[in-house]
């Protein structure tokens, strides 16, 4: 069985019902989802003047390759809606794998681990909500690790959702 972290974002249209579509077509596409940490409100990265994302990370277990994984979470952003236009762009939904087992994979259609987690805390503070000790295949650092050094670095916020 291969273990799947993933990032779930969403700035646009229902961002709550955006998640929660995606992950339902995970469970069902993909595998079974083990865990899943907090919703998050987190200040947009890279490109900043645009509204705040949430974000979730969820651990996912599933008999499919990397390449499938893939093409599945490519499947399911365009079933929600998702166009590609301008990186770090607002999106009704983005789906992000960050770790594959502990392989390091690079091809022109995917790198794993995810390059950017190290240096978001958007990422690496639901990430160490369910997996802090978990370490990065090439940076040799736990989640818990990468957050401390990434919390002097990203001034962005980064706090839990609460529902009104």
């Amino acid at each position: 069985m291969n273990k799947v972290y993933i990032l779930l974002g969403a700035n646009l249209g229902n961002p709550m019902k955006q998640l929660q579509d995606a992950r339902a077509h995970i469970d069902h596409d993909i595998g079974r989802i083990i865990v899943q940490s907090s919703i998050y409100e987190t200040e947009a990265w890279g490109i900043e003047d645009q509204p705040v994302f949430l974000n979730q990370v969820i651990f996912v277990e599933t008999l499919l390759d990397a390449s499938a994984v893939l093409a599945c979470c490519q499947k399911i952003e365009s079933k929600l809606g998702r166009v590609r236009q301008e990186k770090w762009g607002a999106r009704l939904i983005d789906i992000d794998i960050l770790y594959f087992n502990d392989e390091r994979i690079e091809t022109p259609h995917m790198v794993i681990p995810h390059p950017y987690i190290h240096l978001r805390k958007f990422t690496l503070i639901p990430l160490c909500e369910i997996a802090e000790d978990y370490i990065h295949p090439l940076l040799h650092l736990s989640n818990k690790e990468l957050l401390v050094a990434a919390s002097t670095e990203d001034p962005l916020s980064v706090k839990k959702f609460m529902p009104q």
